[in-house]
């Protein structure tokens, strides 16, 4: 179902509001790396790039998506809720005994495919799926999310160079290039540089983006989608926090709770009333 960017965009703004209401429920979770890479799985999901079947999570043929940066994997809660993964009552028990939504997600959430509070194992969990797909004949394509502070992991390097070795096409690795990890801006704690140039030179296929501009998204992941030499990764430029004006661009705010007051402010900007 190939939605229009008018509607894309209305779908990501509903999401970002119900994961500030799960925020403001359970007075916990990484709100603003969600914010950075809503928009990308928004479009992922409802402009039909990723292959899976509304209401069976464990759909045969359905492709692969692992959050590698865990911390921000409950951005997909309200996504799975949406194409009937679980009851949408879930959302309302985020974090809460008796639910199944935990603040890092796990095999109890329909839809989940790894566990990635560690970070640095999502590209390696994906590769491991797709030898495994070649062995049984299986075409299909593998997403990893990652954080631009996660590719301090050394993990990260290792994976990327034998995903390029063996010419892992079906992979498909979107880095979330906010420029920030909870201990600050990235640049200045332990500079990544060109990382154009790094994955080039680890034989991926590169291709950059604005991670909030739905055209560029859409975009990237068809180009992704025909590349039939070798893996993938789009890095998207995104704004940590986006949505909310005192929470984008601060690594201070990576897993702070808001105060009601700074609850009010948030509400009013995503268009929610308090």
């Amino acid at each position: 179902m190939n939605i229009k960017s008018n509607s894309i965009e209305a779908k990501a703004a509903g999401f970002r509001r119900q994961l500030l209401k799960m925020l403001y429920q359970s007075k916990a979770g990484h709100i603003p790396s969600c914010f950075s890479m809503i928009d990308i799985l928004t479009c992922l999901f409802f402009n039909s790039h990723i292959n899976y079947k509304k209401n069976e999570p464990n759909y045969i043929n359905r492709d692969k998506l692992i959050i590698s940066k865990g911390h921000a994997a409950m951005a997909l809660y309200p996504i799975f809720a949406d194409i009937g993964y679980f009851d949408s009552n879930e959302l309302n028990l985020f974090t809460k005994p008796g639910g199944i939504l935990g603040l890092y997600a796990d095999y109890r959430v329909p839809g989940i495919e790894g566990i990635s509070g560690s970070l640095g194992h999502g590209i390696g969990m994906a590769a491991g799926f797709i030898l495994s797909d070649r062995i049984d004949r299986i075409e299909r394509d593998v997403y990893v999310v990652i954080g631009d502070g996660e590719c301090y992991e050394g993990s990260i390097w290792e994976s990327a160079l034998f995903a390029s070795h063996y010419s892992m096409h079906h992979l498909k690795v979107i880095l979330d290039r906010n420029k920030l990890c909870i201990l600050g801006e990235t640049e200045k704690l332990m500079a990544l540089g060109d990382l154009e140039a790094k994955w080039n030179a680890f034989g991926w296929n590169v291709i950059s983006i604005d991670g909030h501009n739905f055209s560029d998204i859409n975009e990237s992941l068809l180009k992704a989608k025909i590349n039939k030499a070798n893996p993938t990764i789009i890095i998207a430029n995104t704004v940590k926090g986006k949505g909310v004006s005192f929470m984008e661009g601060k690594a201070e705010w990576h897993n702070r709770v808001p105060s009601e007051e700074q609850f009010k402010i948030a509400f009013e900007e995503l268009g929610l009333e308090s």
